[in-house]
């Protein structure tokens, strides 16, 4: 298999010290079987490590180390029929020990299985042989991660002379995890485009766990609401591939166009859109910016997470922010001859830049992106770097990186991942324009709000996070990241580098969960106000000029009290709520529907995190009870991880074994009531027991402490229709104080979606 990162690239620091330089010396390994196998499934594999001259001492042993990322089962050694058993055993019959870590190496090879030898040594042409997933007592195999990488490695250490220094030997087997069968139809459109400009549509096929699939195929019929020139009536979807993209659409008059596809039976398979199409000056395109591949701590290669952005899951615009600290100067040269390579401006928009990984406490994490290529790197520090020639560009400060930037054409968000970004410590408006509030390591609103005391003005923006090489498309799997990433939608009038600088640096964009909805959100005055290009507590000098409507991320000044909100919302799904907020209040929860449009559908929905740290992940472990019931239909909201318990356990009991780290997930239940029907929940954070006619339109809320954790119930329309929304409120501005107004929309299906505020002071 030739398909893994290249060992050059990788910022990964071996021992300086090691007994030589001949790969002889440290022996060889050989993996059976090799191959492709799909992921999720179950398989077992037999890895033979050949003694190499030195042999190897009494104490000394062997590791098998794996990429942090992977999501497969963890390995064990106690329990021979349960998923994951491990065996080892020397040729010579000398005693072993098995050891397995999640965090048993250093990163990125943070897991390890350490086989140590006992009471003897061994010599050259000795072995050890280590299966993983031994079925031979009763067990059904090795756990496959959950999503695809080419490149899956056994990569095998050894420590011959017993001296505690794991050194890798020269070559290192490997596996494809390809995807499974077909489980769900994708089709993706843009949400909002200018009539005559061109747009595409992209198809693909998805397995269980997220994966674009080629085992799909078929023939479709293509049905739109809207005159599409260039759109064909039939399509066939090719075995082997794994998405397909009708290019060079366009469409004369103004509408919001869904596309649809149907099989051969008849049967709608899939929905695109929506996309509203207009008259007016702006597109809105779509990006995640914010992910890794395996040459820093995640996994595939640069170039087929470029590949994937670009070509499954639709992206307008991207970029790639490795772990600066494993960042090494190969890696950053190659990195800026593929972003140079992959940015066609007005096709597809990608940004050179890095994460600076500085911890916490002297700023925390910071994701940094230049407007070309060759600029230089200011890392956090040279953490797994070998080379030091450069250490003396490093910034160790949050406030420091701030300083090196000033002079370079670039923007700056802050974000939580393993460390978050303390903006309190050190945030400068004049390069931090946004706040990632959400990712795949859940949703940070916080972020945010912590920066409106503050006098902080910056714009919304969500990304995924990953680390899987799936940006755009970042399904969590079984990993403890319990959310699905998250996706920007920048409005601006030109897709290119400057264009989407300069609709950051004006705050114009938004961001979602994932969803692909449109949204426009404009402020109103009875009078001309004045509008801030930059802000003018930092840009004394900024343009100005005057307007009595602006939309979001806008700064205005006006001697006006009140203001009318104009919100225009097309999702792709039912729409459950929109809050209006005037920075942390919320000044009005808007539904759809009425209370006289409630039916018997209950929701029931935990959130929430134990704290802003990297150990955020709050568990949740229930059982809700609908007494004198029958539940007649059940369905799951956010429930990415497969694995994880979230049924119906008799005709009125679901219950649930699940995690958030910030996000929020669920389940609705159809039931069939009487008058004296009761609701009896009991989980780990707490009860809720009321009679089942009290739960209304408004939420019955459990505080369960932690970070803004807590546990809702609340009653919705059996069927809601509601998919646009357009709604206007009359706000009263708070005169001494920036007035952030900003709205959070939720979807029925779980997604959300946040405007950036429009800054309104007198």
């Amino acid at each position: 298999m030739t398909n893994t990162v290249a060992n050059e690239l990788v910022g990964a620091a071996w021992p300086s010290a090691h007994p030589g330089t001949d790969p002889v010396l440290y022996g060889h390994v050989l993996l059976d079987p090799l191959g492709a196998f799909e992921a999720r499934s179950l398989q077992t594999f037999r890895l033979v490590y050949t003694v190499g001259r030195y042999g190897i001492d009494d104490t000394g042993s062997i590791r098998v180390v794996f990429r942090f990322m992977g999501d497969w089962g963890a390995l064990q050694t106690n329990d021979p029929k349960g998923y994951n058993y491990v065996t080892a055993h020397a040729s010579t019959g000398a005693r072993l020990s098995i050891n397995y870590a999640n965090t048993g190496h250093q990163r990125p090879w943070f897991k390890a299985l350490t086989v140590k030898l006992h009471g003897g040594y061994l010599s050259e042409g000795d072995n050890i042989t280590i299966v993983f997933g031994d079925t031979s007592r009763g067990s059904l195999g090795m756990q496959m991660q959950t999503f695809c990488e080419p490149g899956f490695e056994f990569k095998v250490l050894a420590d011959v002379c017993a001296v505690g220094h794991y050194f890798p030997l020269s070559e290192t087997p490997n596996i494809a995890i390809v995807p499974g069968e077909v489980y769900e139809w994708k089709a993706v459109l843009p949400s909002l485009r200018r009539c005559r400009e061109v747009f595409r549509l992209g198809i693909k096929a998805e397995d269980k766990w997220g994966n674009p699939t080629d085992q799909a195929s078929g023939r479709f019929r293509i049905e739109s609401n809207h005159s599409v020139k260039g759109l064909p009536e039939m399509i066939d979807y090719p075995i082997g591939e794994k998405s397909l993209i009708i290019d060079n659409l366009f469409i004369e008059k103004t509408g919001v166009v869904r596309i649809k596809l149907f099989d051969e039976s008849g049967q709608s398979v899939v929905e695109a859109g929506p996309m509203v199409v207009h008259e007016g000056n702006l597109s809105g395109y779509w990006g995640d910016l914010h992910g890794q591949s395996g040459e820093s701590i995640g996994l595939t290669t640069s170039r087929d997470y470029f590949e994937f952005a670009k070509n499954m899951s639709f992206l307008d615009v991207t970029g790639h922010q490795a772990n600066d600290f494993q960042v090494n100067n190969s890696f950053w040269k190659y990195l800026n001859q593929l972003t140079a390579e992959y940015n066609k401006e007005g096709r597809f928009v990608v940004f050179p830049g890095y994460e600076w990984s500085g911890n916490t406490a002297v700023g925390g994490d910071r994701n940094v992106f230049f407007s070309k290529e060759g600029c230089q790197i200011r890392r956090s520090s040279h953490a797994l770097l070998e080379d030091r020639t450069d250490i003396d560009t490093d910034a160790p400060t949050a406030s420091q990186l701030f300083e090196d930037l000033q002079e370079e054409d670039c923007v700056v968000y802050a974000h939580v991942g393993g460390r978050y970004a303390d903006i309190k410590q050190a945030h400068d408006p004049r390069l931090e324009t946004a706040m990632e509030i959400h990712s795949a390591w859940g949703t940070f609103e916080w972020m945010l709000t912590d920066g409106f005391p503050l006098g902080h003005r910056s714009g919304v923006v969500c990304n995924s996070d990953g680390h899987k090489g799936r940006p755009g498309a970042s399904y969590p799997g079984a990993s403890t990241f319990g959310a699905y990433g998250g996706l920007t939608c920048f409005l601006t009038d030109n897709l290119s580098r400057e264009g989407i600088f300069e609709c950051l640096r004006r705050r114009h964009h938004y961001g979602t969960t994932g969803c692909r909805m449109h949204m426009d959100v404009t402020v109103k005055f009875n009078n001309v106000v004045t509008v801030f290009e930059r802000d003018p507590k930092f840009f004394p000098e900024s343009r100005v000029f005057s307007s009595s409507e602006v939309m979001m991320g806008d700064i205005v000044q006006t001697s006006e009290s009140e203001a009318i909100l104009k919100i225009c919302i097309h999702a792709h799904s039912s729409i459950e709520r929109i809050e209006i907020r005037n920075g942390t209040e919320i000044i009005e929860t808007f539904r759809p529907y009425s209370p006289s449009d409630l039916g018997s559908r209950i929701r029931v929905i935990w959130s929430g995190a134990e704290y802003r740290g990297r150990g955020r992940q709050s568990s949740w472990t229930g059982r809700a009870v609908f007494k004198k019931c029958r539940i007649e239909r059940l369905a799951k909201i956010n429930a990415w991880n497969h694995e994880r318990k979230l049924e119906r356990c008799s005709q009125e009991t679901v219950e649930w074994d699940a995690i958030t780290t910030g996000n929020f997930g669920g389940f609705d239940v159809w039931l069939e009531e009487a008058d004296d029907s009761e609701l009896n929940l009991t989980c780990n954070r707490g009860v809720i027991q009321v009679p089942l006619n009290s739960i209304g339109f408004e939420d019955t809320v459990l505080e369960a402490g932690g970070l803004e954790r807590r546990l809702r119930v609340f009653r919705l329309p059996s069927e809601n229709h509601h998919r646009e929304v357009h709604h206007d409120l009359l706000i009263t501005l708070k005169p001494k104080e920036d007035n952030p107004i900003w709205i959070c929309v939720t979807t029925e299906d779980g997604f959300q979606a946040w405007s950036s505020p429009v800054f309104v002071f007198k």
